[in-house]
């Protein structure tokens, strides 16, 4: 079998004219049948996007981890999720940290995270210069790493430049953590799936495959009974490293389902859920802006699944419901932007179940008054979740992005209120 595709791979070419150039390209047709050939034993299927995007391997400047000193002020990136790429002293009271990402191009979002603290107490200016990019999300600080206050409005401004937030600090031998948002690292997720089994033991999880640089990538699952033949819901989460308000949108969309209610419980009981809320863990751990250790956004790699990352969650997604005859009915994948939006597919898109988006949208505003969810719908475009969703299982598919600075109080309601709404729409769908 073999020597006859090979035979018929060289009658694609004349060989006697420009050989080594033919030879490359065989070679070349052979690894992609071999890459293809391994994805699909793993049960994954390769759908054609209108925008396609190459999302093999590019190179990843890493940021040097180090403690910086300077006239008595000692700055760290020396922890998990950190961003500081250098730290220089421009006059007697202002300093300046710069902060630049993984590798080049990439969403205009300057994730930042360091340690700060003084020899002596002194008031600075400490500049956070971002190069040829502009500042995004408003500093937070926090004294022991847990809880983190927005800084004072009076205490930071863009207005030098674009691509410099000046922040004032007073700074003393106390250490402080200052970060683009909360910060979650991987040990964090891996927390709070214990501390959810320990609350709900019905709770099924485990590490289904390694990151590109061996980090573990967990999911949970929070259907009670028999898997058989039930529908089944998928909730992904933290694609993109700092999109924090989104993850904790996830948390407590999760923490909804798994409340011990008439509604949660029947949901529970009728439906398959599994979750993986936390898809990119180098990126999170390494302080990335956006790409993974590979240098790619996740986002745009469901197709070929050509990182490590999205080809784990997908073949478990498929493979694990496939196993039980489990129907997809939705796919929500949980991120942040500059403003609450729930990105949906245009009506010739039309999924299982569908109008739900609309009647789920719409009680979302019912609820939520004015302060309901800003919906912008467009077609099938680069490889998306989104797209995968409603390719893969013709199921309907909802990002759901959060603000960055929406209150953390409302977010977590604006959640529970959307899963309460999704419950009662399918469990009413029997």
């Amino acid at each position: 079998m073999q020597k006859t595709l090979l035979f018929h791979i060289f009658l694609m070419y004349d060989i006697h004219d420009n050989f080594l150039e033919n030879f490359i390209k065989i070679l070349g047709f052979i690894s992609l049948l071999v890459f293809i050939s391994c994805n699909i034993s793993k049960g994954l299927t390769y759908h054609n996007f209108p925008s396609a995007v190459d999302t093999q391997d590019q190179l990843v400047t890493l940021q040097e981890k180090k403690i910086y000193s300077t006239d008595g002020i000692q700055l760290r990136n020396d922890f998990d999720a950190a961003r500081a790429n250098d730290f220089i002293q421009i006059n007697d009271s202002t300093f300046r940290v710069t902060i630049l990402p993984e590798n080049e191009p990439i969403n205009e979002s300057p994730h930042f995270a360091f340690k700060i603290k003084s020899d002596t107490p002194r008031k600075i200016d400490l500049e956070l210069f971002y190069d040829k990019y502009k500042h995004r999300y408003w500093p937070k600080i926090s004294t022991d790493g847990v809880h983190f206050e927005a800084v004072d409005s009076m205490d930071f401004d863009t207005l030098k430049a674009g691509n410099i937030g000046t922040l004032r600090l007073e700074l003393g031998r106390e250490e402080l953590l200052i970060a683009a948002q909360e910060l979650r690292p991987s040990s964090y997720t891996k927390d709070w799936i214990d501390k959810l089994k320990v609350l709900h033991p019905e709770i099924k999880s485990s590490t289904i495959g390694q990151s590109k640089l061996g980090r573990d990538i967990d999911y949970l699952e929070l259907g009670t009974g028999t898997d058989q033949d039930k529908p089944a819901i998928l909730i992904f989460s933290r694609t993109h490293p700092p999109e924090i308000s989104g993850y904790m949108a996830m948390e407590a969309f999760v923490e909804e389902l798994l409340r011990d209610s008439p509604l949660s419980s029947t949901f529970r009981a009728k439906h398959r859920i599994l979750a993986y809320p936390l898809i990119n863990p180098d990126g999170v751990d390494l302080g990335h802006w956006r790409h993974n250790a590979g240098g790619i956004d996740l986002n745009r790699d469901w197709s070929q699944f050509r990182q490590e990352e999205p080809r784990v969650v997908a073949t478990h997604a498929v493979q694990t419901l496939k196993q039980n005859k489990n129907d997809v009915l939705l796919g929500i994948d949980f991120h942040s932007t500059q403003e609450d939006v729930i990105y949906t597919h245009t009506a010739n898109r039309q999924s299982k179940i569908y109008p739900f988006k609309d009647i789920w949208i719409q009680a979302l505003e019912d609820d939520l008054a004015v302060l309901g969810p800003n919906e912008e719908a467009y077609d099938l475009s680069s490889p998306m979740t989104k797209g995968w969703f409603y390719l893969e299982f013709d199921a309907e598919a909802i990002i759901y992005e959060v603000g960055d600075e929406t209150d953390r109080e409302f977010l977590k309601y604006k959640a529970q209120v959307a899963a309460r709404e999704m419950m009662k729409l399918l469990v009413m769908r029997g």
